[in-house]
Parts: C-alpha cells; sequence; structure tokens
C-alpha cells in the first residue's frame, strides 16, 4: 500500500500542535515535571501576612510565658505553619501567573488576614474567627488545586482531593474549640484537631473509597520548595530584627542596651549561617536531584523545619527581654525562653541536615552546641547572672557552632592541623582515611 503524501500529514500534525498550545493556554498548572519553577513575585507579596503572623506569635509568647502559654502558642504556630506549608505546596503546581491563581491567593492572603490579627486572642474571644479562617484556607485552597489539577488530567486531582477530605474531617474540632468557653476544652480539642492535620502526609492521605496517594505522586519542582523554605527562615528572622529594633526604641538609656543589640544581631546572623552556609545549599541540591523530591520535601521542608522556625519565634522572645531589662538578673522564664528556643532550632538543623546527607549522619558541631544548652541552663537558674551574660552566652555558643561547621565543610580541621605541622596530624589522617575507607566498595577502592 502506497505511503500517504507528506502534504496529507501536514494537517494531523498541525492539529496536533495547536491543540498541545491550546492545551498549555488553558492550563491552571505550572507543568514543570519536576524541573525548576522560579519564586513568583505574587509568592514573596503573600508572604508579607505571614511576616505579621509570626510577629503576633512572638507578641502572644511575650505576653503569656507560662506552660499553658507556651502550648497555646505552639497550637496556633502550628496552623500558622501548616496554612503556609500547604500553600507552598499548592504554588509549586499552580502557575501564579495565571488570573484565576491570582484571585485564589489573593483571597487566601485575605482570610490569612483574618486569622492573623485573630492570634492574640484566639484564646478568648476570637477563637471561632481563628479557627474558621483557618479552616476555610485549607479546605478552600485544596479544593481549589484539586479542580485545577483535574480539569488539566483525569485523576491528577485525587492527591490534593483526599488532603482536602482530612481536613474537613478535623474541621469540626475546630470549630467546636473555637466555640468552647473553656480555655483547657479549646486547647485540648484544637490539639486533637491539629493531630488529625499533621498526621495527613504521614498516612499519605489515605481516604476510604478514595485510596491513599504515593509520594510518587508529589511531583514537585526541589528547587522552588528549597526557596520557599528558605525565604520563610528570613521572614522569621526578620521578624525577630523588627521586634528587636523597636525595643531598643523603647528602651533607650537602657545600660547595657548597644551591647544587647550587638548580640542580638550577631545571634541572628549566626543563625542564618548555620542555615544558609551548608544546609539550605545541600538540601537545595538535594531535592532537585532525588529520584522522590516530594518525600524529601514532606520530610525535611515540611515537618524538619518546624523546630527551625519554632526555635527562631522563642529566641525572639528572647531577644525583646534582654533589651528590655539587659542587666537585671536572668529570671527562670527568660533561661527557660533560651533554652528551648535553642535546643528547638539547633535540633531542627540537625534533623534536618541529617535528611540532606549522603551518610545521613547528624553534625556533630550541633550536637556539641545542643550538649553546652545544659550548662548554660544550669548557670542561668543557679547562678543569676544578669540577662546580658546570659544572653551573650547562647550568642557565642552559636558562633561556636556556625565557625566550627564552617571550617569543617570549607577545608577541615586536619587540613589546618596539618599546616600548623604538629606531631599527630599523621595520626589523625589516618584514621580518617580509615573512616573514609569503610563506607566505600572495594571496587571504588580498585579505582582509588
Amino acid at each position: 500500500m502506497p505511503a500517504p503524501p507528506a502534504e496529507a500529514s501536514r494537517p494531523c500534525v498541525g492539529a496536533a500542535l495547536a491543540a498541545a498550545a491550546e492545551e498549555r493556554r488553558i492550563s491552571l498548572l505550572r507543568n514543570h515535571a519536576g524541573g525548576p519553577a522560579p519564586v513568583s513575585p505574587l509568592e514573596l507579596f503573600f508572604d508579607l501576612v505571614y511576616v505579621f503572623a509570626i510577629t503576633q506569635l512572638s507578641h502572644y509568647l511575650l505576653e503569656h510565658l507560662t506552660l499553658l502559654g507556651a502550648l497555646q502558642t505552639a497550637v496556633l504556630f502550628g496552623a500558622v505553619w501548616w496554612a503556609w506549608m500547604y500553600t507552598t505546596w499548592a504554588t509549586n503546581w499552580i502557575d501564579p501567573e495565571r488570573a484565576p491563581n491570582r484571585f485564589l491567593l489573593g483571597a487566601v492572603m485575605l482570610v490569612s488576614l483574618v486569622m492573623s490579627t485573630a492570634i492574640g486572642e484566639a484564646f478568648g474571644d476570637g477563637g471561632l474567627r481563628f479557627a474558621a479562617a483557618y479552616v476555610a484556607i485549607q479546605v478552600g485552597r485544596c479544593l481549589y488545586v484539586s479542580w485545577a489539577m483535574e480539569r488539566g488530567e483525569r485523576g491528577a486531582g485525587r492527591n490534593m482531593l483526599r488532603a482536602a477530605i482530612w481536613f474537613i474531617a478535623s474541621a469540626p474540632l475546630w470549630l467546636a474549640g473555637g466555640l468552647a468557653q473553656d480555655d483547657s476544652a479549646r486547647l485540648g480539642l484544637w490539639l486533637a484537631a491539629l493531630a488529625i492535620d499533621y498526621s495527613g502526609p504521614l498516612a499519605l492521605f489515605r481516604v476510604p473509597g478514595l485510596g491513599r496517594s504515593s509520594v510518587r505522586e508529589w511531583v514537585i519542582s526541589g528547587s522552588h520548595m528549597a526557596e520557599r523554605c528558605g525565604l520563610f527562615i528570613i521572614i522569621a528572622l526578620g521578624e525577630g530584627l523588627l521586634i528587636s529594633g523597636a525595643e531598643y526604641v523603647a528602651a533607650t538609656g537602657q545600660p547595657g542596651l548597644n551591647l544587647a543589640l550587638v548580640n542580638v544581631l550577631v545571634g541572628s546572623f549566626a543563625m542564618w549561617w548555620l542555615y544558609f552556609d551548608v544546609g539550605a545549599r545541600r538540601a537545595a541540591w538535594y531535592i532537585e536531584h532525588h529520584r522522590l523530591p516530594g518525600l524529601i520535601g514532606r520530610q525535611a521542608f515540611t515537618y524538619w523545619h518546624i523546630p527551625i522556625v519554632a526555635g527562631i519565634v522563642v529566641l525572639a522572645v528572647a531577644d525583646e527581654k534582654v533589651l528590655a531589662h539587659p542587666l537585671e538578673p536572668a529570671h527562670g522564664d527568660f533561661v527557660t525562653v533560651i533554652g528551648i528556643g535553642m535546643v528547638l532550632f539547633l535540633g531542627g538543623m540537625m534533623g534536618f541536615k541529617r535528611i540532606s546527607s549522603r551518610r545521613g549522619k547528624l553534625p556533630f558541631s550541633h550536637g556539641v552546641g545542643l550538649a553546652l544548652v545544659a550548662p548554660l541552663a544550669l548557670w542561668g537558674l543557679l547562678g543569676h547572672p544578669s540577662a546580658l551574660a546570659l544572653f551573650t552566652a547562647s550568642t557565642a555558643i552559636f558562633v561556636i557552632v556556625a565557625i566550627w561547621e564552617w571550617v569543617s565543610f570549607h577545608g577541615g580541621w586536619l587540613e589546618r592541623i596539618e599546616a600548623l605541622g604538629l606531631p599527630f596530624a599523621a595520626t589523625l589522617r589516618a584514621r580518617a582515611e580509615r573512616r573514609r575507607m569503610r563506607g566505600v566498595s572495594p571496587e571504588e577502592q580498585a579505582r582509588g
């Protein structure tokens, strides 16, 4: 049978190309296929609402420095982080440049602002407002993204539909908590609701009749996820500096005030260094090249960033307190805030860096920093140093950990010992080589 003339096939090819172009035109998705996806200006604008939310959380903790207040702040923080993180996952898939998606993000911004303004009264008259706003954000956004993905490919929206159902399941607890008159009842209901919400990704959003999701379905742009979370770290650190600047102006004339401000800046800079010098760059490369970027997005960024950001929020309270009264004796609540903040931040960084490490090991420098927190707290509780002295010691620990890690990854301690010509350098080098070779296969050893 003779082949059809070339002219006859051209209309089919042209029709296919036109159909593909039309599909791209009407699609609301980025369609990055796991490749790079730039952070849009609208996403940066969106984050401004959460700058305010983080400020509200710090103020709430500062005004409720009790065990109950800490638990309440933890619940509020958990809701704020979950609302922001799920929006980050959403904008990893939907294209913020498309008008319908812009309207969605604008609506989420508005409701997020309502939620943020209710933080201060969340365990008072603003409880229902906070809960209703949170539920509206989570359910509404998930349903929209499910619809946007489904219109592009049949069955693609099922994952986000399952997530929406999980949020619908926790909604009665959120709303009942908002209506509860007793603070303890409200706290208990909201803790139960958060437990459901945070269990969703771990359970792969299993829903009767719809099955469960697969991490293979979570095809995300690793570079976008890493950049968004890095920007949130900057938001949290920047919020602490904003609060510190305002407190410095209000406390003008206090003895030791200038030294306290220097410590605040140095400590924030050290935390920035610890996150961005090694952790953020290595994790960004790791998630971009991993065969299951959605799995790393869930573990390293969705969950392990929680203690990192929480630690920054808690330490912002310490910043404000030391600037208010630098030379007063360190009270128990001040010591507790510094200790918990350091444990959260350093512990979170350890988990985050372990996941993105090829060997899966915890950074030793961070472990040393954590070990130093206990004697620091004991000194604060038993020695009654000034708030400035205790705060300076905590800053020194962050600086030590940052320098230790920087030297380890930028030249190494062993190389510096060898350069000094110390007699035990050869022994240390031999031990390091033996440790290195334990993790190398015989074939790789033969290749040198």
